[in-house]
């Protein structure tokens, strides 16, 4: 422990400090003087130039030319080492060279080729250098600058051998002197000359051609030594960031911005920002990995240029005279104090750039940009949240254009005024293309990875179908991609239509002047019914509810049907009140909130003709951002309006600008009060005296100590919740500190699970163990197939309330009897959901299992109230229950969400085979299936005709063969066992099962083949009967009468490992017999077998065990779990599945069959704080990452019911959780929820308009024409679009219509008997409807043309 304490503080603590150096004992004292020589070079350089010379371009160009050629000439050695370890020669030395027994520098020059009398180099290629040469080593001109490079450390090294010398005169430290011995590669650089000669590898440098040098090094010291850069850009990127340091820092020298000591400070930041870039903090405060992080290395110099070109950047506008002075809401901003204050506060940031990188403030440099891209999007912009940096860039490029395009109409529109009774054109047309606008970049994700793809799809389809056919040989194709484009394709089809109407209906509006001359009413009506909606939609009926509404009444008020079920066989019955809740909700995004908007734009607009650009600009910005936020996630925006109105009509009516610009500034603002009541609730229930949960004694210590730093937590609280960083407890105590921001997904990488199985394994690996045998990955399925279900189900069941209120960010569990998944809403648009799932273990820990109690047990029968137990009202909670549930991080919001799922029910298998008998009754079912499959296969008669199979199966026509196996066959488990004879017989085997081969010979549809006694048929059964047995006996290893080889045997056989003997390798004549006849066989005797327990007597009868083997080859799924026609089942939802699972766990050797039933499964979703998620995340990485706390029992995972603390943090990305499944980011669209389509009726889109009309036009049209009886000639049914009808799919609207008429006829016809004519109606309007030529005809002459 205290070994580890020191290492933190020397790697993790002072590391941080000083940019990455730091004085290692486990490394040579070369390394260690480099990296001290180095940090003071890049210190007092800056430092002496700006005391010696004056402020000056020659003193900066000094300066910049040096760091910029010191960088060049390391890097360009660095990756010249690291090319000689890649594709130099090797020289290995048997004996002690004299480079260890003397100080000098161990180098030996010569020529390229050895001298061979010396005896002791033995050249030697590297076995592990590739043969084709870097691009870079091709490149660049090595030879010229490594002489310098080596120089320079030469004399460095001469220094320090001059001085240990005097000390030590038997120490040497020699350049590159580190011995690669056999078994260790740590070893220290000291050695004596009593040492016993020892085996070394040089490396060959090649400096010209011609000349080498032999170099007693190895890679890891040089990684020690400095960091390696891994291509040419990684090395121009880090030469131009230290040019770019150097540049920035000695500008804002020379322009006097720091004086006296800040002096050295500065000097001291600059030099630990250019140090990182030779050898970076590892591992860094706000590094998310384990391991070296790269993009580390170059997160401090960055932030460094940045925060310098702010600097250089209103140092520059200070010099400006005349600046600007503004009001807004009633107060004076003076631009200079203003630029002032800013230019100080990024100074003394800059100052403090070692104490924020220590306590990690600074998220790596992508992690950053995703951030700030991301909350500007969505606070200025109404944008979503980012899924990964080019989905960043994405969502605000398109908002950019957008907000481009929709400013030159609004900035014509204003610039002339204008009066009450006209409005302009051109301002209509803005207020349009704002709606609209708003409306299309709601639909769409901010991850433009599936909108590609369709584009692609569409433009080159002949690209796509090659990948695909490329993909099928190999990999199974998942049909969710395409899946996500067609409800991509049906989103851009309805925006067309939706976005046409929407343009028009809002030009006519504006420009009807109904805003401007009803403007006291219609505002007042406008706010009053957003109000009255919101109040109702998003408060009364998600509380009503709720599991608990109010928290004080004990069940449900609106309950759904499945309430009280106890397990619902069927989806989800649509009720009223979600009827209501999607009505209401569809009434106010679509109407209420765009009416308040552009009543505000009119009503503003005569003030904003008049002013500036900017307030245009600020116009254009609030406008959209409303909108569009309005139409992804209303569900806040009544108490935002509500807040608006009170504060700016009541508070302070004398600051307010515009409507239109206060609703844009409080609608930040009340996003930024939820997020601080969220992290004080988190932090209350956290640290509550009376529920605090000690994980440890460190928590017990700094339970009381946090206590006087009240006030500075508050001040963390504020801060965190102004720039959205998440508030951790340190190492999971009640002590909290600030973690860096992230962006809404939380994790930089994107995580997901890959399971293991044959197609993603080694041969080996599949035969010698089982692959993937762990219950973790088995089980990881379920989740995937769970994640499946939510795709297509989850945003519908949002919309229906089902979850309740949600928001970007929003963290969820559902937990049923066995899965306990995690669900992070990250990205929430109008009509999508993007999330992901995060599964957590069947058998958890101790504590996993005490907080999965916590969420399942019910409160409602707690009487107590303080410390007696009076009882409680009917349907009410007790005072104690209602007391305990407020204070908890999570709610109870359903308790019946349903679900596809499977259920899962596993049988031992020792207990099903223990007796003889019943190990002899699966060897009977594996034979009759063997013999089953063997005459159901379309190449049996090729085989009984095959030339090679019949001289192979000669001995197997004689009577009087006899296998004599001891080790294979038995008359324990063997059927046909002749106990005299010692052995199987042709004849016993007839005895046994011709009647069975007859039988299936019988059923036979092709051509029937001859199944008699002496029959080819017989034989060939027979053989593989045979080779069947003689396999499961040796995968058992001939240990027959053991149970346990007996299971392991048929689990190998079940997994399709078959071990084929001498005798039986007839069959690699063609392998289908095997893959197509033996190994289903062995799959369907377990079923079978299992069938044998519930019904015994219908499965001995020929007739019914024939149909159950041939009912279940279509609807039962049976195959190993390894094998990937396994997921391809499990993700096609396939009813039901059989597998045979082999446990191995705690000691405990089992082997179970697995059946899986598809069903609804039951959840309970319970929604967590999701600042308590984000907190308790942050703290684990911190912990684990930069702390290094390895410690498996640790504080910070100790169950603790009121924050799920253990669920929590065993849902982090692994190393730093355990989760059994993270899914990708998966993406839910609305029109996939079968109950959401029939409420709305299905996406509105060009064919489903022309596809009703034509609907309704047959029926009520055409059909009554047809029924009167008179002639109708050139008739064209289609309308004008029977010839898009013809070329494309009729949709189900029109093919419903056609069926539900044809039924109606056929029922017309049944009951009236009328004429021939009307009996030809339906057929009639067949044509009519598909045709493209006119139909004339005569229903009395019946006559058609």
């Amino acid at each position: 422990m205290g070994s580890q304490v020191v290492q933190t503080l020397r790697q993790g603590v002072w590391a941080s400090l000083t940019g990455g150096w730091y004085h290692d004992p486990d490394q040579n004292k070369f390394n260690n003087s480099c990296h001290l020589y180095l940090w003071i070079f890049l210190l007092m350089l800056p430092l002496s130039l700006h005391l010696a010379l004056p402020p000056t371009t020659m003193a900066l160009s000094i300066y910049c030319s040096s760091i910029t050629v010191f960088f060049i000439l390391i890097k360009l050695a660095n990756h010249r080492l690291h090319v000689m370890f890649d594709e130099g020669e090797a020289v290995v030395r048997s004996s002690l060279s004299d480079v260890s027994k003397t100080p000098g520098p161990s180098l030996k020059w010569g020529l390229s080729s050895l001298q061979p009398s010396t005896g002791l180099d033995i050249p030697q290629k590297n076995p592990a250098a590739p043969k084709r040469l870097n691009p870079l080593h091709e490149a660049l001109p090595f030879s010229k600058h490594i002489i310098g490079f080596l120089v320079f450390f030469i004399f460095m090294q001469l220094f320090v051998t001059t001085k240990l010398s005097a000390s030590n005169p038997n120490s040497g430290i020699n350049l590159f002197s580190v011995r690669q011995e056999e078994d260790s590669l740590d070893e220290s650089s000291e050695t004596s000359t009593q040492e016993k000669p020892s085996r070394k590898i040089y490396y060959k440098l090649r400096l010209f051609p011609g000349k080498w040098i032999n170099i007693l090094y190895d890679r890891l010291t040089l990684l020690a030594l400095l960091d390696r850069n891994q291509d040419f850009l990684e090395n121009l990127v880090a030469i131009f960031m230290a040019f770019l340091v150097s540049f920035l820092g000695f500008v804002l020298l020379n322009h006097g911005c720091f004086k006296d000591f800040w002096v050295f400070q500065f000097c001291l930041v600059m030099a630990s920002c250019q140090y990182s870039l030779l050898k970076s903090v590892q591992p860094d405060a706000a590094s998310p990995t384990h391991g070296h992080n790269q993009l580390v290395a170059y997160s401090r110099a960055a932030y460094f240029c940045i925060i310098c070109s702010l600097i250089w950047l209103l140092e520059q506008l200070l010099r400006k005279k005349d600046l600007p002075v503004s009001s807004l809401y009633g107060v004076t901003f003076v631009c200079y104090d203003i630029l002032h204050f800013l230019r100080d506060l990024l100074v003394g940031f800059t100052f403090c750039f070692p104490l924020t990188f220590l306590v990690g403030l600074f998220p790596q440099i992508n992690t950053f940009t995703i951030y700030m891209l991301e909350q500007i999007d969505m606070h200025f912009f109404g944008g979503t949240a980012a899924t990964s940096l080019i989905s960043a860039v994405y969502s605000i490029l398109r908002s950019l254009i957008a907000l481009s395009l929709l400013y030159g109409f609004c900035f014509g529109a204003l610039k002339e005024p204008w009066d009450e009774q006209h409005t302009p054109a051109l301002f209509s047309g803005f207020c349009g293309l704002l709606v609209v606008l708003s409306y299309h970049l709601s639909r769409q994700s901010s991850d433009p990875t599936v909108l590609l793809s369709l584009i692609k799809s569409k433009m080159m389809p002949a690209l796509v179908e090659g990948e695909e056919e490329g993909e099928d040989d190999a990999v199974i194709k998942d049909p969710l991609p395409e899946k996500l484009q067609n409800s991509m394709k049906e989103i851009l089809l309805s925006d067309v239509v939706m976005c046409s109407v929407a343009y028009i209906l809002t030009f006519a509006i504006t420009a009807s002047t109904v805003f401007l001359s009803l403007k006291p009413f219609v505002t007042i009506v406008l706010y009053a019914l957003a109000g009255t909606v919101g109040f109702v939609t998003h408060y009364l009926i998600p509380q009503l509810r709720k599991h608990h509404p109010w928290l004080w009444i004990s069940h449900p008020v609106l309950k759904t049907k499945e309430y009280d079920q106890f397990e619902p066989r069927e989806d989800a019955e649509l009720m009223w009140f979600e009827r209501l809740y999607v009505g209401l909700l569809c009434f106010e995004k679509y109407l209420v909130y765009p009416a308040i908007v552009l009543s505000a734009l009119t009503n503003d607009s005569f003030a904003l003709s008049h002013r500036k650009n900017c307030d245009v600009l600020l116009t254009t910005v609030a406008g959209l951002k409303l909108l569009r936020s309005s139409f992804c996630d209303p569900s806040f925006q009544f108490l935002t309006l509500l807040f608006t109105l009170v504060f700016f009509h009541f508070d302070c009516p004398r600051s307010s600008e515009s409507f239109l610009l206060d609703f844009f500034i409080m609608s930040i603002v009340f996003h930024k009060m939820r997020e601080l009541l969220l992290k004080l609730h988190f932090i209350l229930v956290y640290i509550a005296p009376w529920q605090i949960a000690w994980g440890s004694a460190f928590h017990a210590f700094a339970q009381p100590f946090a206590v006087p730093h009240s006030a500075m937590l508050l001040l963390q609280t504020l801060l965190t919740t102004v720039f959205y960083t998440p508030l951790a407890p340190f190492l999971g105590s009640a002590i909290f500190i600030s973690s860096y921001p992230r962006p809404i997904k939380f994790w930089e990488r994107n995580y997901n699970t890959k399971r293991i199985d044959n197609s993603n394994s080694r041969l080996v690996s599949q035969v010698d163990k089982e692959t993937g045998c762990d219950d973790n990955n088995l089980n990881s399925i379920f989740y995937e197939y769970l994640t499946r279900s939510l795709q297509h189900s989850l945003c519908g069941d949002l919309m229906l309330g089902r979850w309740g209120n949600y928001s970007s960010g929003d963290c969820f569990i559902l937990a049923s009897d066995y899965l306990n998944a995690l669900v992070h809403l990250i990205e929430i648009g109008n009509g999508l959901v993007t999330f992901q799932l995060r599964g957590l273990e069947f058998r958890g820990t101790y504590c996993q299992q005490r907080e999965v109690e916590a969420i399942t047990e019910g409160v409602e029968e707690d009487d107590g109230c303080c410390c007696c137990e009076p009882g409680h009202l009917p349907h009410m909670l007790s005072c104690n229950a209602a007391f305990n549930l407020r204070w908890l991080a999570w709610e109870v919001m359903t308790t019946k969400y349903l679900l596809e799922g499977y259920s899962i029910s596993e049988n031992n298998a020792a207990t099903m085979l223990q007796v003889y008998d019943l190990r002899k009754l699966l060897i009977t079912y594996y034979l009759k299936s063997i013999i089953y499959y063997l005459v159901h296969s379309p190449k049996l008669t090729t085989w009984l005709q095959d030339a090679i199979f019949q001289e192979a199966l000669q001995s197997y026509t004689k009577w009087h063969h006899i296998e004599r196996d001891p080790q294979v066959f038995s008359v324990k488990i063997d059927e046909d066992y002749v106990h005299c004879l010692q052995g199987v017989t042709r004849a016993s085997f007839c005895n046994v099962y011709l009647e069975w081969i007859q039988y299936c010979a019988g059923k036979m549809e092709t051509q029937p083949v001859d199944s008699d006694e002496d029959s080819p048929l017989v034989t060939l059964s027979y053989a593989l009967s045979v080779l069947g047995r003689r396999s499961l006996g040796t995968a058992s290893h001939n240990m027959s009468n053991s149970l346990e080889s007996f299971l392991y045997g048929f689990n190998t056989l079940f997994k399709g490992d078959f071990r084929i003997a001498t005798k039986d390798e007839w069959v690699f004549a063609d392998l289908d017999l095997l893959q197509k006849v033996v190994a289903p066989a062995v799959r369907m005797s377990l079923k079978l077998h299992q069938d044998h327990f519930t019904c015994l007597e219908e499965t001995e009868e020929a007739s019914i065990l024939y149909e159950a083997i041939t009912n279940y080859r279509s609807s039962l799924v049976i195959c190993h779990e390894s094998d990937p026609a396994w997921r391809k089942a499990v993700l096609s939802s396939r009813d039901t599945l059989l597998t045979l699972r082999h446990m191995i766990d705690d000691g405990t050797d089992e082997y179970k069959i697995i059946m899986l039933y598809k069903r609804h499964l039951s959840f309970k979703v319970i929604k967590i704080n999701k600042e308590c998620v984000r907190g308790l995340w942050a703290g684990q990485q911190q912990e684990l990452v930069f702390l290094r706390n390895r410690n498996p029992e640790r504080g910070s995972i100790q169950n603790s019911k009121q924050a799920l603390r253990n669920m929590v943090n065993s849902s982090c990305d692994q190393p730093l959780g355990y989760p059994m499944y993270v899914s990708p980011l998966t993406t839910s669209y609305s029109g996939t929820h079968r109950t959401l389509r029939s409420i709305s009726g299905g996406a509105l889109s060009l064919d489903a308009i022309r596809s009703w009309l034509c609907s309704k036009w047959v029926r009520k049209d055409n059909l009554t024409s047809c029924n009167s009886g008179v002639n109708m000639e050139d008739v064209d049914c289609a309308a004008g679009g029977s010839s898009s009808l013809s070329n494309n799919r009729p949709s189900s609207v029109t093919s419903n219509s056609l069926s539900m008429y044809q039924q109606r006829a056929r029922t017309s016809h049944s009951h009236r008997r009328h004429n021939a004519g009307r009996r030809k109606t339906p057929l009639f309007c067949f044509f009519a409807l598909h045709s493209k030529k006119n139909i004339k005809v005569n229903i009395k002459s019946k006559t058609w043309t």
